[in-house]
């Protein structure tokens, strides 16, 4: 009975249900009786640890723009024209041109911001590139859109690079973009600025957008630093989609952006911008006060904050490393450098039948939640959040490795 509600849950998770949803089940498959503390290594959160939490300027800067009595009203669709300004000019700081505040249009969060992209370019026969492991929204949006899926595969060995032959071999007329999420999520790899770059001459050759989810921008702490795609939006359009959450530990606050990062006006044509403000009648952005805050919050934010932000993911990367070297049945074959998330490949015991079983019978046996990695495309790896406290960070992954003694143990038992 348990292997086969596993395999259900498989079945699930590489169709339809996100990441939020295999979390859920396996927070219910917790076994009260263990009587642990449940340590969640599952979702992107940071703010859930006492290591992780906001600067006082935002949360000032919140409280402020909700008491002066001028942000309870509507905004526009696309977003309060401070707000967008603010966004057009932090953006413009990395980059060799200047962002516009009508290249900008706030949304609800990252995941807004992804459903707008795949609508837009969403059209009968079309298809879109995706990376394998990747962000399971994409899959989940275009669904909604008829839009179909084609995966490129991330190559571990290469440190997460795109296998740009796939790329080349995937496209096709009917293809509208390429989709990168850098720093990387689940994979935590950042991309240098060549790969960046032949990535850019690879969409322009195809004659493809590219989307790329900067989610994690910034949140760099290897040898490659962050390198926003738009850099090399004179070679190819991009669509640039961020967010407050990553950066800034405020997910819940769910204000995000999409963005037209193409000096040379590709894409950025009067109709296509009308489609998309048209589009943007139909949503709900951030509430008022949040985007109101937001200038102040980008403009005063001490450079001192991110910093100690940088220290504590790099931290926690490097114990997670460490301890996962220490486990036999698991194997990291990147060191994580920016983003908050490892992918962890599994040897699977001669109990254990895959990666979704894996992660149930660890949450019911030591209290654990680690995300199965078919959630993301991959078959028998596992995805680790590593964006919490040293000692529990610590604790759980100890866990982890009692678990998997014990079925080694098991398997040559039997």
């Amino acid at each position: 009975m348990e292997k086969g509600i596993t395999r259900s849950h498989e079945v699930e998770t590489s169709n339809t249900i996100t990441i939020k949803g295999i979390l859920s089940l396996l927070m219910q498959s917790i076994d009260e009786r263990v009587g642990r503390s449940v340590i969640s290594l599952g979702m992107g959160d940071p703010s859930a640890y006492s290591c992780f939490h906001t600067t006082p300027v935002a949360q000032e800067a919140v409280v402020d723009a909700l008491q002066c009595d001028k942000f309870n009203g509507y905004s526009p669709t696309v977003g309060l024209p401070q707000t967008r300004r603010a966004v057009a000019e932090f953006l413009s700081r990395d980059l060799p041109y200047k962002l516009s505040a009508d290249d900008v249009f706030i949304t609800c969060g990252c995941t807004q911001s992804i459903d707008v992209a795949v609508a837009m370019l969403a059209h009968p026969g079309a298809n879109i590139l995706l990376p394998r492991p990747g962000f399971p929204i994409y899959e989940l949006s275009a669904s909604f859109r008829h839009l179909e899926v084609r995966h490129f595969d991330l190559l571990p060995e290469k440190g997460w690079e795109v296998d740009l032959n796939a790329v080349e071999a995937l496209a096709d007329e009917n293809t509208v973009a390429l989709v990168i999420i850098n720093p990387g999520n689940p994979c935590g790899n950042v991309y240098s600025y060549q790969h960046l770059k032949r990535i850019a001459e690879t969409a322009e050759k195809l004659k493809i957008l590219v989307i790329a989810d900067e989610v994690y921008g910034h949140l760099a702490f290897g040898h490659n630093p962050f390198i926003p795609m738009g850099v090399f939006g004179s070679i190819v359009p991009v669509l640039t989609l961020g967010s407050l959450s990553k950066r800034w530990i405020v997910p819940g606050w769910r204000l995000g952006w999409f963005v037209i990062s193409d000096p040379v006006g590709t894409f950025r044509k009067p109709k296509t911008v009308e489609r998309i403000k048209k589009y943007f009648d139909l949503l709900g952005g951030p509430a008022t006060f949040i985007q109101a805050a937001l200038p102040r919050i980008i403009e005063e934010t001490d450079e001192e904050f991110f910093k100690k932000t940088i220290r504590t993911l790099k931290q926690a990367s490097d114990i997670c490393y460490d301890k996962i070297r220490e486990i036999s049945c698991i194997t990291c074959p990147h060191k994580p450098e920016g983003s908050m998330a490892v992918m962890l490949n599994l040897e699977l015991l001669e109990d254990i039948c895959d990666d979704s079983d894996f992660c149930f019978k660890l949450a019911k046996e030591e209290s654990v939640i680690v995300l199965p990695g078919t959630a993301v495309g991959l078959k028998n790896w596992i995805r680790v959040t590593f964006a919490a406290d040293p000692a529990l960070l610590e604790e759980a992954l100890e866990r982890v490795k009692i678990f998997c003694q014990r079925h080694a143990s098991r398997a040559l038992g039997a």
